[in-house]
């Protein structure tokens, strides 16, 4: 007897074969004599079909159970389809309801319910067609991760969730503390952190590439995979308050490979989801956003475009093109500008480099020409930015000098301005959001909609 999922059973089984299958009622349809039940138990979107005969033993216990979002376990034997929709039908020995629903109360009834809907009842959301193939994409993408650079040797470290530093220097962390928030102690008139459980003020982390390059300076080639948290008090489609980051750092690389291992990352990932998940990548391209398929095939494919800033801004500038947003040099390129670029311009991916040093992370190499920075950022079309990268600083005395010019409290990098003085070496890395990587795979709009639990502004439900 086949005891396993229902993606396996219609792919390696057979008719007259035994199979307990175990999963939730999707929809029901009654004829006379027959009552056919489609269940689905998240392993793939397709259901498959039990054809039950009302004369089947103990089927009047079980008639009024069988409703829409019941649990059930099937005993029998697959049976050629009739239909054309699948290749085989359950016709059962046994049913049993180990989980009844009260239909009158059941948010689940119809067969298309609003995002915003699904989003008030994200513990019940994962059952529709939507949710369960974002999660198996999901599944399917973070395996993919994993796979790329564990064959190219790369080590997995668990950077620290709770840190004593701000990697972006933006200040918008969330604070975790044990003090008395009703009676903080103070000192001088502020609060006094020496008597937090740290002996110092401590947050969430904003990104774990600072403590991922302890590692890459003593193994060379790492990567960090896990949730990330920002306090940015933004309400709107593409802002998370904890997400999930990508982040590989390599000692001995210079920006130009960093480009290229980013570029060979994402085709990667692109193809491996193409590849293992086509049924759920024909039901985004069908229901969510058309063509959003054969828009990865094209990147898988393609040689991204390498432009430095200050040609993408002069493009920009010769474009004619009003912007939202007015084009200058030294302003942060904006959405509508990355757009262009690959979707207009180009019709490509896209990788800019050199941006200004104002605009970037302190802890990017500056140009010789003083005013840029080894930065680059990788453009898709339809989304713009999913990739940021830099060649990292690796002067101890030009590291120290920019923490002290943007007003950074030294003490806090002690320990990452010491690795500059022990074994330097040139290194690199990238940071890429998973959930905005997933959107752009899916066709998703709101990224809440491709993270199992959303965490936002005014959002905690679980």
């Amino acid at each position: 007897m086949i005891q396993n999922n229902i993606r396996t059973v219609m792919e390696k089984g057979s008719v007259g074969e035994p199979v307990k299958i175990e999963g939730w009622v999707r929809t029901r349809r009654d004829f006379k004599a027959l009552t056919f039940i489609a269940v689905n138990d998240g392993s793939t979107m397709k259901n498959i079909q039990v054809v039950i005969e009302h004369s089947m033993p103990g089927f009047e216990k079980i008639e009024s159970l069988l409703q829409n979002g019941a649990s059930v376990v099937v005993i029998g034997k697959l049976a050629q389809s009739q239909g054309s929709e699948q290749k085989f039908d359950v016709i059962p020995d046994s049913i049993t309801v180990p989980g009844p629903v009260p239909v009158e109360d059941y948010p689940l009834q119809k067969k298309r319910h609003s995002f915003e809907y699904l989003r008030e009842i994200a513990h019940l959301r994962p059952r529709t067609n939507t949710f369960g193939s974002v999660a198996r994409v999901r599944n399917a993408m973070s395996f993919a991760i994993h796979r790329f650079f564990q064959e190219r040797g790369f080590l997995y470290v668990h950077t620290p969730i709770i840190t004593g530093s701000d990697c972006e220097g933006a200040g918008e962390m969330f604070r975790v503390t044990t003090l008395d928030l009703k009676n903080p102690p103070l000192k001088d008139g502020a609060v006094d952190f020496s008597q937090d459980f740290f002996g110092r003020e401590a947050s969430l982390t904003v990104s774990g590439q600072l403590e991922g390059e302890i590692y890459a300076t003593a193994l060379k080639n790492i990567y960090t995979f896990g949730p990330t948290f920002r306090a940015e008090n933004s309400n709107t489609s593409r802002h998370l308050a904890e997400f999930w980051m990508i982040e590989p750092e390599m000692a001995f690389c210079d920006i130009n490979l960093n480009m290229d291992v980013a570029e060979e990352f994402i085709k990667y990932i692109l193809k491996s989801v193409l590849e293992e998940c086509p049924d759920d990548m024909d039901f985004f391209n069908e229901r969510i956003e058309n063509g959003v398929a054969d828009n990865l095939r094209s990147i898988v494919t393609s040689d991204f475009e390498r432009i430095t800033y200050d040609t993408a801004v002069e493009q920009l500038l010769k474009s004619g093109k009003e912007f939202q947003y007015p084009v200058k040099w030294g302003i942060d390129l904006q959405s509508e500008h990355e757009k262009f670029l690959t979707g207009e311009l180009y019709r490509r991916p896209v990788i800019v480099t050199d941006y200004p040093k104002e605009i970037k992370a302190f802890y990017m190499k500056a140009n010789e020409d003083g005013r840029t920075v080894r930065a680059m950022d990788i453009l898709v079309p339809r989304l713009g930015e999913i990739i940021g990268g830099s060649e990292r600083e690796s002067d101890f005395d030009k590291l120290r000098s920019r923490i002290l010019e943007l007003g950074l409290d030294e003490k806090s990098y002690w320990w990452y301005l010491e690795l500059r003085r022990f074994g330097t070496v040139p290194h690199s890395g990238f940071g890429l959001g998973f959930e905005r990587l997933i959107q752009f795979v899916t066709g998703m709009q709101n990224i809440r909609d491709v993270i199992p639990f959303p965490r936002c502004v005014n959002t905690l439900d679980f």
